[in-house]
């Protein structure tokens, strides 16, 4: 192979990143910056292109000449720019004057007609009536106000929860009723839609919609026949990227050992199926370009079973242009093709473009194709056997390009990611072959796909054992800012660690450091000095999106105000607390984020009893807390305005709530935030006000009702959403704030205006995705602490 053909072909990677980054810019500045974009990039084109025409006219080889090579190349890239700024400013100006963005900014409700996009994706938490809640995204079909029914498009994201949203599939159109809220995303969605009750007039699906859904259940029922509970469910993930089977805690563990990538199907997957079928097309003796033309169709039949991700989406894209290139018999360069797939994707897709999938997918290809052949040789000049060379590459190669991005996105670094990736390398392929084998045999003949699929069980053990492993190290996940300033100090970092990996003295300083810290970052996360602090007397769980919260009743006793969406958060505070006794458990109102951690605080636990409010609305959440009170061997009590509780030092007093119940059960479940217990409890810190998620209607009432709402800490009621009235905290007027919210969570709790008014008052606001587990203390000079895990702060 020639020099020429060693070098890289760039020429596209300039207009890919334009597009891109005007894309960015349309959607988060809105579009007077993309038109303002637009001008400038057509501006600067028309300045390159000038001396260009010039070399051209006076006879100078414009084509051999380097620079103007570039120059082309950069003509290119402003003008495609130029391009993507206008269609960015036209898609985003239509957003902004939809008739539905000022009944979202209101809060309104609707009747929307919409065609459905994707499969409904099961939320980490539970639905607040204790079904699992669904997110949906749809295309909007038309908008029905007061009986006139009006035709618009745009695509809006519809929460839901019942099983007869979990059965639809893409493609069927429905009507539904719902409440209208802004979206927390800039990606063209018009409007987040919660429904308020099953959907209406739903149609069939599509033909091919019908038939990919019946391979996706044929897989996951000979998969589930065959192996055992957390394979069955991992195994559709691999294969064609569905994991609603598969258990919340495995894919916690996958999170946190860097392997979550593998349930997003990508250009592994694609390369498997394209790979396949032209093998089988070569072996019964079929030309290039039909054999090429059977793979596409095979792609897209892929592209449909597995669902058009971001992942698929890019892998896809870089297929279809292997496949032209085989027809046309060129030679086909990866990064041309993934410029190319950028450009075509964005193109089409435009809210590609705040995808982190996305990005991430790319990225990754990019660190393989440019990265990984660099590794590669290095360690094969250091005696590495090829295999191992190229497990290490890859590995490290992915870690690389990819780490300031999840940093971005969660604002965690994996750092057994790399490690875990290596030791799981030799079973994915195997995995993913004998999982398509199954696919295709299930839509055949049942029992035979359940018998091969027999086949993948122990590399499937593997795989989970090592994700169980890795994220069980101590300190093997370590929290970084987020953002761009996560992103960016992850990229110094990496980059740092990088150039210390050339020179044999610097490894050894950057061994010595890394033994160093672990020397001291392990012990400190097997156990966390310093916490419990002292003194406590309120602590506000980090359960993720929802509520635990937990006051000291002497003796070793305490009281539990809320349990969480799931039980294992809210199992682990209560150990790193020493609670073993527990005089009361109180769940606020029937919502899943609020009690589905029952069972973490009632197990192994001794308990006395459990109380609710005074409506046993929602129904599902009712028979759920009953049942594990049950279970445990406590009592349901309830809880009505005016009753005072003294446990020990801790007497509390139920304020509300104060709304009536609707008797309706749908219209309970729209209104149970209001019917949250509010209690303020006395304790030797002060006056502590826990609130639930009352809204604004429920905290009027209160303040008509004329009873103190005075308090020294103030629970900021619903995760501190906009639905919290400025003279009910004004009323409170605290020094404290605690937010208990998750981080990153789909409603953009806690409300930045809200938070700005607490703030205003002069109160200290402690939030649970960023400081943890938060304790409210009286510090030894009598001064008011609040103390996170991470920080503490006095307040006098």
């Amino acid at each position: 192979m020639t020099e020429r053909e060693h070098q890289l072909d760039l020429r596209l990677v300039p207009a890919a990143l334009v597009s891109w980054g005007v894309m960015l810019l349309g959607l988060h500045a809105g579009w007077r910056c993309a038109v303002v974009a637009a001008v400038v990039l057509a501006c600067v084109g028309t300045v390159l292109a000038v001396p260009i025409l010039v070399r051209r006219r006076t006879g100078a080889d414009a084509r051999g000449s380097r620079w103007a090579m570039i120059a082309a190349g950069l003509l290119a890239a402003t003008l495609i720019g130029s391009g993507f700024a206008v269609a960015i400013a036209v898609r985003t100006h239509a957003v902004e004057a939809h008739p539905l963005a000022e009944r979202a900014e209101a809060g309104g409700s609707a009747t929307l007609s919409v065609v459905l996009d994707d499969d409904p994706k099961p939320l980490r938490s539970a639905g607040f009536g204790g079904g699992r809640q669904l997110m949906i995204r749809a295309s909007l079909r038309a908008v029905t106000d007061r009986g006139t029914e009006i035709r618009a498009g745009g695509a809006v994201l519809v929460f839901a929860e019942g099983p007869e949203w979990a059965a639809l599939l893409p493609g069927q159109r429905l009507t539904l009723r719902g409440r209208l809220d802004t979206p927390q995303r800039s990606d063209l969605t018009v409007a987040v839609v919660r429904a308020t009750g099953p959907p209406s007039g739903v149609g069939p699906p599509p033909v091919i919609q019908r038939w990919a859904g019946a391979i996706r259940d044929r897989l996951a029922t000979a998969t589930a026949e065959a192996l055992p509970a957390d394979q069955a469910g991992l195994l559709p993930g691999l294969v064609v990227g569905d994991v609603s089977a598969l258990p919340q805690e495995v894919k916690d563990e996958f999170t946190a050992a860097g392997l979550s990538h593998l349930t997003a199907v990508s250009g592994a997957n694609i390369s498997i199926v394209l790979g396949a079928v032209l093998l089988v097309v070569r072996g019964i003796g079929v030309g290039p370009r039909a054999g090429a033309l059977l793979a596409g169709v095979a792609l897209a039949a892929f592209v449909v079973v597995a669902r058009p991700s971001p992942s698929v989406l890019r892998a896809a894209a870089m297929g279809c242009i292997a496949l032209l290139a085989l027809t046309t018999g060129r030679r086909k360069q990866a990064i041309p093709a993934l410029a190319g797939s950028v450009i075509v994707l964005l193109a089409l897709f435009p809210a590609l473009a705040v995808d982190f999938g996305f990005a991430l997918s790319v990225a990754a290809t990019a660190g393989l194709v440019l990265v990984s052949p660099v590794l590669v040789e290095r360690l094969r000049a250091r005696g590495w056997p090829r295999w191992l060379a190229e497990t290490w590459a890859v590995a490290v190669a992915a870690f690389v390009v990819t780490a300031p991005l999840v940093a971005a996105m969660s604002g965690t670094v994996s750092v057994v990611s790399i490690v875990a990736n290596v030791l799981v390398a030799p079973v994915v392929a195997p995995i993913t072959i004998v999982g398509a084998v199954t696919a295709i045999l299930a839509s055949v003949w049942l029992p035979a796909a359940a018998l091969v699929v027999r086949i993948a069980g122990p590399p499937l053990w593997w795989l989970l054992e090592v994700a169980d492993r890795a994220a069980a190290v101590p300190g093997g996940t370590v929290v970084v800012a987020g953002g761009l300033t996560g992103a960016v100090i992850v990229s110094v970092g990496v980059v740092l660690a990088g150039l210390a990996m050339r020179y044999r003295s610097s490894r050894r300083m950057l061994l010595a450091l890394g033994i160093g810290v672990a020397t001291i970052w392990v012990p400190t996360r097997l156990y966390s000095p310093g916490w419990p602090a002292a003194g406590w007397r309120f602590i506000a769980c980090d359960v993720g999106q929802g509520d635990g919260l937990v006051l000291a009743a002497g003796d070793g006793r305490a009281v539990v105000v809320d349990a969480g969406p799931e039980p294992r958060a809210m199992d682990q505070c209560l150990r790193r607390l020493g609670v073993d006794e527990i005089a009361l458990v109180i769940i606020t109102h029937l919502h899943a984020d609020h009690y589905g951690g029952l069972d973490g605080v009632l197990g192994d636990r001794a308990v006395g009893a459990v109380a609710i409010g005074p409506a046993d609305l929602p129904r599902g959440g009712f028979r759920f807390v009953s049942a594990a009170a049950s279970r445990a061997g406590a009592g349901l009590l309830r809880l009505e305005p005016g009753r005072e509780l003294t446990v020990a030092d801790l007497r509390m007093t139920v304020l509300g709530p104060l709304v009536p119940t609707p008797r309706d059960p749908a219209a309970a479940d729209d209104a149970a935030n209001d019917g949250s217990l509010v209690i303020m409890a006395e304790t030797p810190a002060g006056r502590i006000l826990l609130t639930g998620d009352v809204e604004e209607s429920g905290q009027r009432a209160l303040l008509r009702s004329g009873v103190s709402l005075r308090a020294d800490v103030l629970k900021l009621p619903h995760h501190g959403s906009r639905t919290t009235a400025p003279e009910f905290l004004a009323a409170v007027r605290p020094r404290v704030a605690v937010v208990s919210v998750g981080a990153d969570n789909l409603f953009g709790h806690p409300n930045p205006g809200i938070v700005a008014k607490v703030g205003a008052l002069g109160a200290v606001t402690m939030r649970t995705d960023r400081d943890g587990d938060v304790a409210v203390v009286r510090s030894g000079s009598g001064a008011l602490a609040v103390v996170g895990r991470s920080h503490g702060t006095i307040v006098r």
